[in-house]
């Protein structure tokens, strides 16, 4: 492997957002590589607490009345529900190509602590984002909708001990992703040496 390939492809990476997608398919052999490869991402003790439903095709309509119908039921009940936002889950989530529900389940016999299981789930979604990026697909993770909403896991089929991440919005983009910025590393690392 090359090192300079890979810390192109590392900076490289951009969240590449639904209004920046064609409208194509994206092949779902990109998709099952973007899992495989969201399998290997490191996890301590190996409780793999990584767990995936994906939605395309009429999928996708199934996905956004979901939600929305969720949204629209728990935020009228408590006085919160905003027609925008009730609009946007209806809408937004048919000009993907596909659309990856992450979840973490926790395994309490393992007592890992469960900012770890966290962390191996994101590194699951690095290695997608890394992956779509060398397959020049689109992607990028929502946390927003009903992602922290209370037993929104139930929805796809995950239970007490899972929580919801969010959604991995994926698609073709229209146009190579805008370059990328980062503030000096130097601004955040402090080097302690030996005398």
């Amino acid at each position: 492997m090359d090192a300079e390939d890979l810390n192109l492809l590392i900076r490289r990476r951009r969240s590449v957002f639904q209004a920046e997608y064609s409208g194509a398919t994206v092949d779902d052999s990109i998709i099952d590589q973007m899992l495989e490869n969201a399998n290997w991402a490191p996890t301590h003790k190996l409780t793999e607490p990584w767990r995936f439903v994906v939605y395309t095709g009429e999928g996708l309509k199934a996905l956004a009345a979901l939600q929305a119908d969720y949204y629209k039921k728990t935020t009228q009940a408590d006085g919160t529900f905003r027609e925008e936002r009730y609009t946007n889950l209806l809408t937004k989530p048919l000009l993907s190509s596909h659309i990856i529900v992450i979840a973490m389940r926790r395994d309490e016999r393992r007592s890992v602590p469960e900012i770890e299981e966290a962390g191996a789930v994101f590194c699951a979604i690095q290695n997608m984002y890394l992956t779509a990026t060398a397959c020049g697909i689109g992607c990028y993770l929502s946390t927003g909708g009903i992602t922290y909403f209370e037993d929104a896991q139930e929805l796809f089929g995950f239970h007490a001990d899972h929580k919801l991440i969010g959604f991995l919005h994926i698609g073709i983009p229209k146009s190579p992703p805008h370059d990328g910025k980062r503030r000096p590393l130097t601004d955040k690392v402090r080097w302690v040496r030996g005398h």
